[in-house]
């Protein structure tokens, strides 16, 4: 699935530690996403080295971002999360990602 619009807010990366003692990382960004009338604004987060792909991309930028949606039950109330695997400047010439590292 794909989410088009501007990047209007690049968050702060985060760090820590799962109960499992495993390290991860996560900067989320928000989306003004075009052609949609109400909820316009989306969270989208890149976790461990998908941080990469949004470091180049300023403030601003129209963008295209390929996304994984997922829910999960906790006591009760599901959650979901809007993961982000790849991002490309609209107006660029944009490249495909390897199968390789898509994330199923």
């Amino acid at each position: 699935m794909n989410v088009i619009g501007k990047l209007t807010k690049k968050l702060e990366v985060v760090s820590g530690v799962s109960k499992s003692g495993k390290e991860w990382k996560k900067q989320s960004v928000i989306i003004e996403q075009t052609g949609t009338d109400y909820n316009k604004e989306v969270v989208i987060s890149f976790f461990g080295d998908k941080i990469k792909n949004i470091k180049d991309i300023n403030e601003g930028s129209d963008v295209n971002v390929s996304v994984n949606l997922s829910s999960r039950e906790f006591k009760g109330k599901y959650y979901h999360n809007i993961d982000g695997w790849f991002v490309a400047k609209i107006g660029e010439e944009t490249v495909s990602p390897n199968n390789d590292e898509m994330p199923f």
